[in-house]
């Protein structure tokens, strides 16, 4: 079966979505994955103040592990750019961008 017409067109990248969108989108899905971890260090940075740069680095490391983690994974840098394409596609098809939903942090 052959691809659609313009199908070829449609799944190249142009330098901002490789290097800004979908990225953007791999940190958002990482903060979500990361959760727990994410959660631990906003608890520890709230409860020691300013030595947190002293007393958070296991909760530190951890969350930056976790998120290096899917960062550097390239199934995951596929699933996200299969994300935004869809997105994509869809924005070009309705012309109504898909909103969003922002993490909360209470950092």
């Amino acid at each position: 079966m052959e691809p659609p017409p313009g199908a070829a067109e449609n799944s190249k990248l142009r330098h901002v979505e490789k290097d800004v969108l979908i990225p953007q989108i791999m940190r958002e899905r990482a903060k979500e994955l990361c959760s727990d971890k994410v959660q631990a260090f906003t608890k520890c940075c709230q409860e020691t103040g300013l030595l947190m740069v002293v007393k958070c680095r296991q909760e530190n490391t951890a969350l930056k592990d976790c998120l290096v983690g899917y960062y550097s994974d390239p199934l995951f840098y596929e699933e996200c750019k299969t994300e935004y394409l869809k997105q994509r596609e869809e924005y070009k098809a309705t012309g109504i961008k898909k909103k969003r939903q922002k993490l909360t942090s209470n950092v």
